[in-house]
C-alpha cells in the first residue's frame, strides 16, 4: 500500500508542477490579447499570428492544466449527497466514477485523438489563416496531453479511493486527501 501511495504522491507532483507552470499563460494570454486590441483600435493596424497566438495560447492552457483541476477538484459537479457523504462513501463514488467514467472517456479521446494529431505532425500543419502562426501539429499535441493528464489524475484517484477503503487513509498524499470540511453532517431540522 505504501507503493501506491507514492505512486499517487508522483502523480499529484506531476500535475501540480505543469498545473503551476502552464497557469501562467494566463499572463500570457492577457498581454497578447491587450496588444492585439490597442493595435487594432489605437494604430488601426493587426497582426493575424498575433491573434491565432493567444487562441492557441488559450487552448493549450485550458488542456494542459486540466489535470490540475482535477487535482485540485476544482471541475463543476453537482454535489448535493457527494459532500455532506462519509470518506468511505466518498472513496467508493470516486472509484466507481473513475473507472465507470473519466478512464473510458480519456480512453475515447486518446484513440480518437491520436489519428487527428499523427496527421497534423505528419505535414507539419500550420494555421489556415495566411499570415497565421506555424506549428499548429504542436497546439492539437495538447488534446492527447489533456487525455494523459485526466486519466494520471484519475489513477490517482483510484489509489486514494483504495487507500480509503483499506483503512490505510493515513498514505494518501496530503494533496488529495478528502478534507474534513466536506464530510460535515447536515444541520438538523430547527438548528443552525
Amino acid at each position: 500500500m505504501l507503493f501506491l501511495g507514492k505512486i499517487a504522491a508522483v502523480i499529484c507532483a506531476f500535475n501540480l508542477f505543469i498545473g503551476k507552470t502552464f497557469a501562467w499563460l494566463s499572463l500570457g494570454i492577457v498581454s497578447i490579447c491587450f496588444t492585439v486590441v490597442v493595435q487594432r483600435y489605437i494604430f488601426a493596424t493587426s497582426y493575424v499570428w498575433m491573434q491565432d497566438l493567444y487562441i492557441w495560447l488559450n487552448g493549450a492552457m485550458f488542456t494542459a492544466v486540466a489535470g490540475f483541476a482535477l487535482l485540485r477538484d476544482d471541475h463543476v459537479r453537482v454535489d448535493i449527497f457527494y459532500r455532506p457523504a462519509r470518506k468511505r462513501v466518498r472513496a467508493l463514488t470516486d472509484l466507481v466514477g473513475v473507472f465507470l467514467f473519466l478512464l473510458p472517456f480519456t480512453w475515447v479521446v486518446y484513440s480518437y485523438s491520436m489519428p487527428f494529431v499523427q496527421r497534423a505532425w505528419s505535414y507539419g500543419e500550420s494555421s489556415a489563416n495566411v499570415g497565421g502562426m506555424p506549428g499548429l501539429f504542436i497546439l492539437k499535441s495538447f488534446i492527447i496531453a489533456f487525455a494523459v493528464l485526466i486519466a494520471l489524475q484519475g489513477v490517482a484517484m483510484a489509489i486514494r479511493s483504495v487507500l480509503v477503503l483499506s483503512g490505510n487513509e493515513d498514505l494518501v498524499p496530503d494533496v488529495i486527501k478528502y478534507s474534513a470540511d466536506q464530510a460535515k453532517p447536515l444541520p438538523k431540522e430547527g438548528t443552525l
